[in-house]
């Protein structure tokens, strides 16, 4: 196998890291969790509760990431039901995967591309005038999305979900993999989460990652990279199944040659 032995750094969130990496053990890699995104509480949840005593008046409800979803219906559901005629858009596999899990299957979401770009170019938000939109989402993020449908003749609303941060991680084992020429890859979701991982690693980190291959699932976060200085930027398909394509596909065409 392509991936056997290799060391794979996984900087999703800690409660999003567990899918990506049983896929890279199933492969032979050799996951290193190193979350650069600490998804926190709420200090205030009440504009999100009174967003859920409204959630009728709405007519679509949109989650930017699972992190969202898994928030905002921690404190909904259980004090009432989603409204069965309040559709829901979604971007990605995964938010596809945390929606069903508390029951919401009907999803609009987009097939190949999972940002927001492509979910603005879906048919169902194609015509959205005089429609009443609500966005769960963390603290700060693009205001691509909701822009647009105002553009579009919507009324756009936002509540935050979660707060963000960047973990206080001691990057030495990293440091030990790079400096014995074991550390193979690194895998970056977000270009927040590639300038976390820029700073966390600190200067003797940052070199080491200059000359590691990034893999990275949108072009957005592979402009960030080349910008770091990233030599050795490989762009993938989305989600945790391009990640995991774009790694094989490359490793097999590297045959046994570690990266440093």
């Amino acid at each position: 196998m392509s991936l056997a032995g290799r060391h794979v750094v996984v900087t999703r969130p800690a409660g999003q890291a567990a899918h990506f990496a049983t896929a890279l053990t199933e492969a032979g890699a050799v996951p290193v969790l190193y979350p650069v995104l600490e998804i926190r509480e709420l200090e205030d949840v009440s504009p999100l509760l009174d967003v859920a005593i409204r959630l009728d008046s709405f007519d679509l409800a949109v989650f930017v990431s699972p992190n969202a979803i898994e928030k905002a219906l921690a404190q909904i559901l259980p004090r009432r039901p989603w409204p069965a005629a309040l559709r829901v858009a979604a971007l990605g596999k995964s938010s596809e995967r945390e929606l069903a899990r508390h029951g919401i299957h009907d999803v609009i979401s987009p097939p190949l591309r999972f940002d927001s770009e492509a979910l603005l170019e879906l048919p169902d938000l194609a015509d959205v005038r005089g429609r009443r939109v609500i966005i769960f989402r963390g603290d700060g993020g693009r205001e691509l999305l909701g822009d647009t449908l105002r553009a579009r003749g919507a009324s756009v609303g936002y509540v935050t979900c979660y707060r963000r941060a960047v973990p206080q991680l001691d990057p030495a084992p990293l440091l030990s993999l790079w400096e014995k020429g074991q550390l193979d890859a690194v895998t970056l979701t977000s270009s927040e989460g590639l300038r976390n991982f820029y700073d966390m690693v600190g200067r003797l980190g940052q070199a080491w990652l200059k000359k590691t291959p990034a893999f990275v699932p949108h072009a957005r976060i592979a402009e960030q990279a080349v910008t770091l200085g990233l030599a050795r930027v490989i762009p993938t398909g989305p989600g945790d199944d391009g990640l995991m394509a774009g790694l094989m596909q490359y490793f097999a065409s590297h045959g046994n040659a570690h990266s440093n």
